[in-house]
C-alpha cells in the first residue's frame, strides 16, 4: 500500500520536491502557503490541500518539511496546531537546515508521542530539485531510513547516510561550510585580482577547467561572467544562518573554529549592508562594492 504523503514547505527546493513525489505516484497533502502559485501549481497536479499543520498529519503517514531552519520546523511540529497535537503516529522527514541539537532533542520529544523524526536535508539547487536529482544526507535508524526512502527516491539522484539522527543535518551544516567558504574565497580574490587589472574573465578562465573547478564554481561564475541572475538560487541570509548554527556548534562543543568565523563574517557584512535575499554569487558584488570597485564582470 503506497503511504500518504504530507508535506509542508513547497518554496523554491519544495515546490520540485512535491512534484516530484506526484509523479511517482504519491497520494500528496500540501500545507498551505502564503506563496500561492507553486501551491495551486501542485493542486492542479493532483495534491490536495491542509489549511494546518494538525490537518497535514490527519492526511498523512509521512510528513516531509522542508522549511527554513529550526524556529520553522518546530513551529509546525509542535506549535498548537502543529503535527503533534493530531495524536497520530508518523514518519516525520526533515529536509530543512536545522541546527543538529534541535533536531536530537526533538526527535527524542517526539518518540514520547509515537513520531519518528529524521533529518534528510538536501544539496544542489531547486533545478535539480524539479528534475528529482537533489543530493539527500539522511540521519536515522536503520529501519526509519529504509522506509523513508522510497519517499527520498522520488526527488533524490543520490541519497547517503549520514548515521543517527542529527548527523545528517551537521553533515549538511560541513557540506555549506565548504561550499559558502568558496564563495567568500571567490569573492575576494576577484576584487584583489581587479585591484591588480585581472578581469573577472581571467579569473575563471584560469580556475575554470581545472583542479579547482567544482559544479558550485560554474554556478557561481554563471553570475558573475554569465549574468545569470538564476544561476544559484540560494540566499545570502539562509548562508549567514547555517554558518551561525555551525559556529553555535562550534561553541558549544569547544572546538576551534576560525576559518568559519572569517566566512560568517563576511555573509554578515553582506545581510547586514542590506542584502540579506540577494543570492550567494551577488556575494562578489558586494565585497567588491566594500573595496570601491564595480561589479567584477
Amino acid at each position: 500500500m503506497t503511504e500518504r504523503i504530507g508535506f509542508a514547505g513547497v518554496g523554491l527546493m519544495g515546490h520540485g520536491m512535491a512534484k516530484n513525489l506526484l509523479e511517482k505516484g504519491f497520494p500528496l497533502t500540501v500545507l498551505g502557503h502564503r506563496k500561492r502559485e507553486a501551491v495551486e501549481d501542485l493542486k492542479a497536479r493532483g495534491a490536495t490541500e491542509a489549511g494546518s499543520a494538525r490537518e497535514l498529519a490527519e492526511a498523512s503517514d509521512i510528513v516531509v518539511l522542508c522549511v527554513t531552519g529550526s524556529p520553522q520546523v518546530r513551529a509546525i511540529v509542535e506549535g498548537p496546531d502543529g503535527l503533534a497535537a493530531a495524536g497520530r503516529k508518523l514518519l516525520v522527514i526533515d529536509c530543512s537546515t536545522s541546527e543538529p541539537s534541535v533536531t536530537t532533542a526533538l526527535a527524542a520529544s517526539l518518540a514520547e508521542h509515537g513520531i519518528t523524526f529524521i533529518d534528510a536535508p538536501l544539496s544542489r539547487t531547486p533545478k535539480e530539485a524539479w528534475a528529482g536529482t537533489l543530493d539527500v544526507m539522511v540521519g536515522g535508524a536503520e529501519a526509519d531510513v529504509a522506509r523513508a526512502r522510497p519517499v527520498l527516491e522520488a526527488f533524490a539522484g543520490r541519497i547517503v547516510e549520514t548515521g543517527p539522527v542529527g548527523t545528517g543535518h551537521m553533515m549538511k551544516l560541513l557540506n555549506n561550510f565548504v561550499s559558502l567558504g568558496y564563495a567568500a574565497l571567490y569573492a575576494e580574490a576577484l576584487s584583489l585580482g581587479a585591484k591588480a587589472g585581472v578581469t573577472a574573465q581571467t579569473f575563471f578562465g584560469v580556475i575554470g577547467g581545472g583542479r579547482m573547478d567544482c559544479p558550485f564554481f560554474q554556478t557561481f561564475f554563471e553570475y558573475v561572467v554569465g549574468h545569470n541572475p538564476e544561476a544559484h538560487k540560494f540566499t545570502l541570509s539562509n548562508a549567514l544562518k547555517d554558518l551561525t548554527y555551525l559556529s553555535s556548534f562550534a561553541g558549544a562543543s569547544a572546538t576551534a573554529n576560525p576559518v568559519n568565523s572569517a566566512v560568517r563574517n563576511s555573509f554578515a557584512l553582506a545581510v547586514g549592508l542590506g542584502h540579506a535575499d540577494g543570492y550567494v554569487p551577488t556575494l562578489a558584488d558586494i565585497i567588491a562594492q566594500t573595496n570601491g570597485l564595480p561589479p567584477p564582470r
